[in-house]
């Protein structure tokens, strides 16, 4: 009998997870920028060539709290993008908003915030900053979102340009690239906003 009110339990604690999709958290990134104002996200640039796949632990464990080294000639664009990309191998975390751990709008809210753009916690209130664009007119540094686990935007990624996204999945638990082209993706799409123009 004890052991059915652990299954019970077990099954209940998995359908609120699911349920609650991947923005479920109220964690604030680290580290978070002041309340600069945010500076405007100029044209897309393409992402880094040569990157050959996710980091090893090894290779993430010592930057895990560094804050992000921007070139000064680098755009807010280029530096999204570059860090975006360098937080591939991250496991997947439900509420999680720091490299530790994420789930999709803590993923896309602690990236935006390393270049001074706060947005909001949860992906429908993504979802509703910025200016919408098309599908044929999102470029590197847009938001796309999908509709996964409930009606609505209930997914975020950060576009990269060419029909790739990064995003951070509970399925295969980590934070990767994908193409929003592929037919999983391009049936739940949903929209994409246009942050800082």
């Amino acid at each position: 009998m004890a052991a059915m009110h652990r299954w019970a339990l077990f099954g209940l604690l998995m359908g609120t997870l699911v349920a609650t999709g991947c923005a479920s958290g109220q964690a604030v990134p680290r580290p978070f920028p002041g309340a600069a104002a945010p500076p405007q996200l100029p044209g897309a640039e393409a992402p880094p060539t040569g990157v050959s796949g996710p980091p090893t632990t090894a290779e993430t464990a010592g930057k895990m709290d560094a804050p992000v080294v921007r070139n000064p000639r680098s755009s807010p664009s280029t530096t999204l993008i570059s860090t975006a990309l360098s937080l591939r191998g991250v496991p997947y975390r439900n509420g999680g908003g720091d490299p530790s751990g994420f789930d999709c709008s803590g993923f896309v809210r602690y990236v935006f915030a390393q270049i001074g753009q706060q947005l909001p916690r949860e992906v429908q209130a993504q979802f509703k900053v910025g200016a919408p664009i098309s599908r044929e007119a999102v470029r590197a540094g847009d938001l796309v979102f999908f509709e996964t686990v409930s009606r609505g935007a209930s997914h975020v990624g950060i576009a990269l340009g060419n029909g790739e996204f990064v995003h951070a999945p509970s399925s295969r638990g980590v934070v990767r690239t994908e193409r929003y082209t592929l037919e999983y993706w391009a049936k739940r799409w949903v929209g994409a906003r246009r942050i800082g123009t």
